[in-house]
């Protein structure tokens, strides 16, 4: 039996395609003292914004302008809500539904437009209301501002203040941009030898290719013992995915540990197999 869960292959290609916009650059040396100013939050909001695609922003408080907690924002206790900013884009995970949408930044405001999201049924009555708590509150013209602790304040016009704990990305932690491969990974993981761990099991993986319309391309390979973890990837037995993942080189790996890092960004496809 294979019943397909979940296909956003799409999604994941355009995703994959994206650009990195240009940054904006500066004026001249001879300027007035109004303009010194203007150039200098220029520089501070494009920091800023380098600041911003460094770091995963992670919920930490949110109080509406009545000063008493949000409580919708919390649905996910144990996975707060979190923010990514990448190539002109916002995107939201940790709601039922994945959820993103265009972002500028200039001069300590940050603009969100209208944001879409995945059209995913969740059963938890809480977690269907956190897309649009989230949804409601950041958009349009918010005010950002970053302490010396380097947490990210937000605060929209109704007065609502969410305040957002930076968690390096993997690209801070791993010095570049990285490779997006997809992998397949078998329903089932096989015992196999592990220098440290007796009784070892790997999950099996093959890497596989879409061209830019979703379609496969070629035939995958055979599948092969997957030693070490993919990052954020949890595996559930006797369900086959296909996952985009970030595929980094690990400077100075120790010797007994690979020299690649695998990072999920998100699984395309899933399936049930009996």
């Amino acid at each position: 039996m294979n019943r397909k869960l979940t296909l956003l292959l799409p999604l994941a290609l355009m995703a994959a395609c994206s650009q990195t916009p240009a940054p904006a650059g500066n004026g001249g040396d001879d300027v007035a003292p109004a303009a010194t100013k203007a150039a200098d939050q220029q520089t501070l909001a494009h920091l800023d914004a380098q600041r911003l695609q460094s770091q995963h922003w992670l919920l930490q408080q949110a109080t509406g302008a009545d000063g008493k907690r949000i409580d919708a924002l919390f649905a996910r206790e144990d996975k707060p809500v979190t923010l990514d900013f990448a190539d002109g884009r916002l995107s939201v995970s940790n709601t039922c539904n994945r959820m993103g949408g265009g972002y500028t930044l200039a001069d300590g405001k940050l603009t969100v437009s209208a944001m879409a999201s995945t059209m995913m049924a969740c059963t938890d009555k809480a977690l269907m209301a956190l897309d649009e708590a989230v949804s409601s509150r950041l958009q349009g013209e918010l005010k950002a501002e970053q302490d010396a602790d380097g947490k990210l304040t937000l605060t929209n016009a109704k007065g609502d203040v969410l305040v957002f704990n930076p968690e390096p990305t993997a690209e801070t932690r791993y010095g570049g941009a990285g490779e997006t491969v997809f992998l397949e990974v078998a329903a089932k993981t096989e015992k196999c030898s592990h220098p440290l761990i007796p009784d070892y099991q790997c999950l099996q993986v093959r890497e596989v290719k879409f061209d830019d319309k979703g379609l496969k391309q070629g035939e995958p390979g055979k599948f092969e013992n997957f030693y070490g973890n993919i990052e954020g990837y949890t595996h559930e037995d006797g369900v086959r995915n296909v996952v985009r993942v970030k595929r980094y080189e690990v400077k100075n790996p120790p010797a007994d540990a690979p020299s690649q890092a695998y990072v999920l960004d998100m699984v395309v496809e899933s399936a049930i197999e009996k």
